[in-house]
């Protein structure tokens, strides 16, 4: 028979193991409670009305007793048994300490978030109805007993989340809630098969001239009623390849080659043919018994390590290609990730391509990240760099925790090899860097943390399971433990020194090779704050914006961090304006020299993309996933052409960045201006950048030496538009006049189209759509207008009726409306 499988997605309810909770009386007496599959304990009780939202005030606090309990998911199905055949619970995703009775026999028990299972029914499923009971125990109360039975283990938090093997950041983070879930989180079913079906299937991708070619490893699991030989077809691209696999065997193997097959390529660099691939498993007469379907790209990957004049590079190679990263971090985009479906993930991951981000790095306090992220990646060219799951903590390295980890890497690599937008694993998260310099030895004195896993398990594993992509230890990691972890010269760098103790100017005195975090903190939008908190009156440190500050000290190293640039806040919308404000100048600061030092620095990857919560955070896109000034910033630092004016020595020097295929040669004016729009001095050349490299041009010091810092800056301009400011003096000590614009407004069908004239210097101005209307979004962010010049902003998901609202402050600002008095409209 052919295999088929049955989705359990109905009929589910949900109780309370532990009753004798005073905080859950209106919970038992609604029992049982309708649950939803996939789902969580949260926010099932939340959508029956008998939690509030987590996510608002302090609600957090108020829930955080679901997480200690147990609960028990149950459901019913009728099922008629088939002679011969072999029934399995297929489960691909359970949170995370489970126990799985049919018509109450024990099928299986599982402590493992990040694996899939299948448990054969056996004689525990019967002829008629049969009763599912899945029953999760308290992560906190597994976690809490390992730890104390082990011995506590060096942590950057107080959470035991090291010694489950769960997604960390539920139990809390310095952006993150503590919402320590539970349920069945992705989908479960049952299947049914006879004689034989497909195991494991794992097919490398490879690339010879201009043929593409693919191995598949297959496994295969035979019933007993299994009696003849089978057979195997591969096809993908036109082409079709099959063998014959004797009874007895429980593996094999077959290759097929596509000729004339056209390459997979990173976002920018070309298109990504994605070419679907089928695996048919059938009998000897020829019966189809199973199959498998992929979608595959033909592209090669590797990383380029090799030791060179000034250490050793990290670079990634795609297509033989050298590929600059214009890279950010990604957490879970929910607390509750089985919230996060493909609509989502469209809306999320286009929101990184319009940022002009080429690569995503998973963080490896989250999850493996879902086959449909994986799918929207290869369609979009991100590529994706997926850390395997141990972050800021020593883990042990003994058993049962080290069989969960084998068992979990090689599930996940499987899983995800199809995808060619997969372009390395990496081993951890910060964890040989807090072995060297968080004074973990001296606690530790000798027992495992980790280490065995990053150098060892993991890189066998994947050469094991996918020998065609490259692995790498750890994030940050110099290449060797001979150097320490966070060296300029080798491997990966993360940057946190900046943003904890030092002015973001600080970033220009860095000089890695590649820098995999780095990052600013800022407030989400206005709509997402007031939404979910609800302080009267609203400031800074009141208890609920408070609450949604994780980080430590972070209102603390906000005020630090505004003080050189801008003037101190007045008010609650000057202090959300500003700080956001100087989120996006700080991290462009960043990108900027660091792209600037090409070819030595091979990518940069942001500290974050999203949230998984409305918080003030590092984050471009905030817990509901609206636009914060940061993402404007990140699409215009990491454009595929640059012009940066970064300090050299005494002076300035002009770089221009190119990223795309083809070489870049345009004229470029650099001129000396007042404030008003006055030339000083001026400087004509001609840009010249190879594609994927860069050119630096020093400027003359007529240009470069200004006679008023107060009142001048430059500006360099390329023949297309492509611009570079410099001001010599920090914004709270800049002449800045008062604002003042000619603005006319047009309707149209979805919004409303703003032209903005400016009658003065305008700088950093923005159009806050949101305090419209909460979805509005503006097309452009952080403007600065010259006297004289002109920008078309369009609001979409605005009324027209409210259009005038688009032109007056708080909506509309500018960093002059701060410095100076209000800024005036003149029509």
């Amino acid at each position: 028979m052919q295999a088929t499988y049955r989705p359990l997605t109905d009929g589910w309810s949900l109780r309370l193991v532990d009753t004798d909770v005073p905080a859950a009386a209106e919970v038992v007496a609604a029992q049982p409670i309708p649950a939803t599959v996939p789902g969580s304990v949260h926010t099932d009780l939340l959508a029956a009305g008998l939690i509030p939202d987590p996510y608002l005030d302090l609600n957090e606090l108020v829930v955080d007793w679901v997480g200690r309990r147990s609960w028990a998911y149950s459901t019913t199905f009728d099922w008629h048994l088939t002679e011969g055949a072999v029934v399995e619970l297929v489960c691909d995703g359970l949170d995370t300490i489970a126990t799985i009775t049919l018509n109450g026999r024990t099928i299986a028990t599982t402590a493992n978030m990040h694996r899939r299972y299948r448990f054969p029914l056996g004689a525990a499923l019967v002829e008629g109805t049969n009763a599912l009971e899945v029953t999760f125990a308290s992560a906190w109360d597994f976690a809490e007993a390992a730890r104390e039975e082990q011995g506590a283990l060096p942590n950057a938090y107080p959470a035991p989340f090291n010694f489950i093997r769960k997604m960390a950041c539920s139990f809390g983070w310095d952006w993150g809630p503590t919402t320590v879930t539970s349920g069945i989180w992705r989908p479960i079913g049952i299947a049914e098969w006879s004689g034989a079906r497909l195991g494991g299937v794992r097919p490398e991708v490879g690339v010879s001239g201009d043929t593409g070619t693919v191995r598949f490893g297959v496994d295969l699991v035979s019933s007993p009623s299994n009696e003849g030989d089978l057979t195997l077809t591969a096809t993908i691209g036109g082409q079709t390849t099959t063998v014959t696999v004797d009874r007895s065997e429980s593996s094999a193997a077959l290759e097929i080659a596509v000729p004339q097959a056209r390459l997979w390529w990173p976002l920018g660099l070309g298109d990504q043919p994605l070419y679907e691939a089928q695996l048919v498993l059938s009998d000897g007469d020829g019966r189809e018994l199973d199959r498998w379907t992929r979608r595959l790209g033909f592209r090669t990957v590797s990383l380029d390590v090799a030791p060179d004049a000034d250490g050793s590079p990290f670079t990634v190679v795609v297509n033989n290609v050298a590929v600059p990263v214009r890279g950010a971090n990604w957490i879970p985009d929910d607390a509750f990730p089985h919230r996060v479906d493909r609509a989502r993930l469209e809306r999320r991951l286009g929101q990184a391509v319009g940022a002009n981000i080429n690569l995503l790095r998973v963080w490896g306090g989250g999850v493996y990240e879902s086959d449909e992220f994986y799918d929207v990646c290869d369609e979009l060219g991100i590529m994706v760099w997926q850390d395997f799951l141990f972050a800021c903590a020593a883990y042990p390295e003994e058993n049962p925790l080290r069989d969960e980890v084998v068992a979990e890497a090689e599930d996940n690599v499987e899983r995800l090899m199809s995808h060619p937008s997969l372009v390395l694993w990496n081993g951890n998260n910060e964890n040989i860097w807090g072995w060297f310099d968080w004074d973990w030895q001296q606690h530790l004195r000798g027992r495992t943390w980790g280490l065995g896993y990053y150098l060892d398990l993991l890189p066998a594993v994947v050469s094991r399971i996918d020998p065609t992509r490259p692995y790498w230890p750890g994030s940050p990691y110099s290449g060797s433990m001979d150097i320490a972890p966070n060296a300029d010269d080798h491997g990966l760098r993360h940057v946190w020194d900046v943003w904890n103790e030092k002015d973001y100017t600080a970033y220009r005195d860095v000089h890695p090779r590649f820098v995999s975090e780095f990052g600013w903190q800022g407030p989400p939008t206005w709509a997402t704050l007031t939404e979910s908190v609800h302080d009267d009156p609203l400031l800074p440190d009141s208890p609920g914006v408070l609450h949604h500050q994780k980080a430590n000290d972070g209102n603390g190293k906000l005020a630090r961090g505004l003080a050189p640039h801008l003037p101190e806040p007045r008010d609650m919308q000057d202090w959300h304006f500003l700080t956001q404000v100087n989120q996006a100048r700080a991290v462009s600061v960043g990108i900027e020299h660091f792209r600037s030092e090409r070819p030595r620095c091979m990518g940069t990857i942001v500290w974050q993309l999203n949230d998984c919560w409305p918080v003030t955070s590092w984050a471009a896109v905030d817990g509901y996933g609206r636009l914060k000034p940061l993402w404007y910033a990140l699409r215009s630092s990491y454009a595929t052409r640059l012009l940066t004016i970064q300090p050299r020595g005494d002076g300035l020097s002009l770089v221009a960045v190119n990223d795309g295929g083809e070489s870049w040669r345009e004229p470029v004016v650099v001129r000396r201006m007042d404030l008003d729009g006055t030339v000083l001095a001026e400087f004509g050349s001609r840009s010249v950048v190879d594609r994927f490299g860069s050119a630096e041009l020093s400027l003359p010091a007529d240009v470069v030496t200004p006679g008023d810092p107060a009142r001048e800056l430059i500006v360099a301009t390329s023949t297309t538009g492509v611009r570079a400011l410099w001001f010599f003096a920090e914004d709270k000590d800049l002449a800045l006049p008062a604002p003042r614009t000619e603005i006319s407004v047009r309707r149209l069908d979805d919004g409303v189209e703003l032209t903005i004239r400016a009658a003065t210097l305008v700088k950093d101005l923005c159009v806050f759509a949101d305090r419209v209307a909460p979805d509005a979004v503006a097309s452009d962010m952080l403007v600065t207008l010259l006297p004289g010049e002109t920008r078309i902003i369009t609001v979409t998901g605005v009324d027209a009726a409210d259009a005038e609202l688009l032109t007056r402050s708080p909506v509309l600002r500018s960093l002059g409306d701060v410095l100076t008095a209000e800024g005036t409209r003149l029509s």
